[in-house]
């Protein structure tokens, strides 16, 4: 693995990526919400790159089905911070334990995402990227996944922007803009987030 040794200078696009994906109801939220979000609650992602068979992929989760905006939705491994977590950044690596089983106890972000405001959740939140060097053992936890996703960040940086209709979920019916993995629909603030980490893949080494 060969990763750009100047991460921390690297300047990201923000909303612009974000908009790429943004649903239309979504846009017209953000426009009546001021960008400090005062009164949302914290929450923290990871996009965890690892080698498989000698290619570097990245793990996705298909939520478990639940009373909730986010039920059933393909997603990042995260969650809201716990009294035990230091930082949103410890946040994400407890979630990702807890979620997939892996630990990265130790482990540093290479990169922190732009921070992006989910209206539906009234959640705030902060994706971070970091790369393991060596292969995991998944134990997803049955409980909030409902599957592991794997994707290659090869085949991730080539999918496109496309109109999808949601077929399941408290938003069935509505046509929104997503990225199409096998037979996933990514959508919402998951591919704004991975727009972003697209954008990010183009201008580095780390495929």
């Amino acid at each position: 693995m060969d990763c750009v040794s100047n991460v921390k200078d690297f300047s990201l696009p923000g909303k612009q990526a974000h908009l790429r994906t943004m649903p239309k109801e979504r846009k017209k939220q953000l426009e009546n919400l001021s960008k400090e979000h005062p009164n949302a609650k914290y929450a923290a992602v990871l996009i965890y790159c690892y080698p498989k068979n000698g290619i570097m992929h990245m793990s996705l989760i298909k939520r478990t089905t639940y009373k909730g905006p986010h039920s059933g939705q393909i997603s990042l491994p995260g969650g809201k911070p716990e009294a035990v977590d230091k930082s949103l950044w410890h946040t994400a690596l407890r979630e990702c334990k807890e979620e997939l089983g892996v630990s990265l106890l130790g482990s540093k972000p290479l990169l922190n995402l732009s921070p992006i405001y989910i209206p539906p959740s009234n959640f705030l939140v902060s994706p971070f990227v970091v790369v393991d060097p060596s292969s995991p053992v998944f134990a997803p936890d049955p409980r909030e996944v409902a599957q592991h996703i794997e994707i290659p960040l090869s085949e991730l940086i080539q999918l496109k922007v496309k109109q999808s209709l949601l077929y399941e979920g408290v938003f069935k019916g509505t046509t929104v803009p997503s990225y199409i993995y096998e037979e996933h629909t990514i959508w919402g603030a998951t591919a704004m987030i991975l727009s972003e980490f697209k954008f990010f893949l183009e201008h580095c080494a780390l495929i």
